[in-house]
């Protein structure tokens, strides 16, 4: 089974939790998946908030409503992917450049499910470099700081995010501390966020695998 029949297993069973509504819908491959499946039982909810133009263009094109979510208030459900996610549900986020409307998003949401292929799953955080939102004239400062933090910040050329910002991505780190990382990184002056999500991070995760659906609720 390849790695796009994984992420499609794990994008089938998120629709079993749409129960109607408006839903958060992310941005990325797994979420392409969900949303051509979403089209089939689009009569179960009232709209969608997307986290992403690409994400928007692609609910719209299924006859999916997409609403602003200063309009809509706080959201029952969020279903978006994860480049890396540990045991606690800590995520890395933003290899597709949407990490602060999908933070934004996740932060508006009662349940946030994560859907994604099992090697997305590690030990340690940081094997997928992190990416960090930054306002353009602070890139050098934030890079700076960065390095001071441990890291080796790699500036994504030629890529602008949806709310005009650039975008550096973190290599070499072993993030143990997520949280505390996360914190530290949002408060260096010029950054927008980061593809951290560990102050909020997912309630569930939903792994497609050989084996079949993984089910992962630190809950329980």
């Amino acid at each position: 089974m390849s790695q796009d029949d994984l992420k499609r297993k794990a994008a089938e069973a998120a629709i079993d939790y749409v129960k109607g509504g408006i839903i958060g819908v992310g941005t990325g491959s797994t979420v392409n998946h969900f949303i051509d499946l979403l089209a089939e039982v689009r009569h179960r909810i009232d709209g969608t908030v997307s986290s992403s133009e690409a994400s928007t263009e692609r609910l719209q094109s299924h006859g999916i409503r997409v609403l602003d979510l200063n309009a809509t208030g706080e959201l029952d459900l969020y279903i978006d992917g994860a480049d890396e996610s540990n045991a606690y549900l800590h995520l890395i986020k933003g290899g597709g450049g949407a990490l602060t409307r999908e933070k934004i998003i996740a932060g508006a949401s009662r349940q946030f499910v994560c859907i994604a292929d099992d090697s997305k799953l590690v030990d340690v955080l940081g094997g997928f470099p992190l990416p960090v939102e930054v306002i353009p004239m602070a890139r050098s400062h934030v890079a700076r700081q960065l390095v001071k933090l441990g890291g080796t910040p790699v500036w994504r050329e030629k890529f602008i995010t949806d709310n005009g910002n650039i975008i550096l991505d973190v290599h070499n780190l072993r993030i143990m501390e997520p949280a505390k990382l996360e914190q530290e990184i949002n408060n260096i002056a010029g950054v927008v966020t980061t593809g951290l999500f560990a102050l909020r991070p997912a309630d569930i995760l939903i792994l497609g695998s050989e084996g079949g659906i993984r089910t992962i609720d630190p809950r329980f």
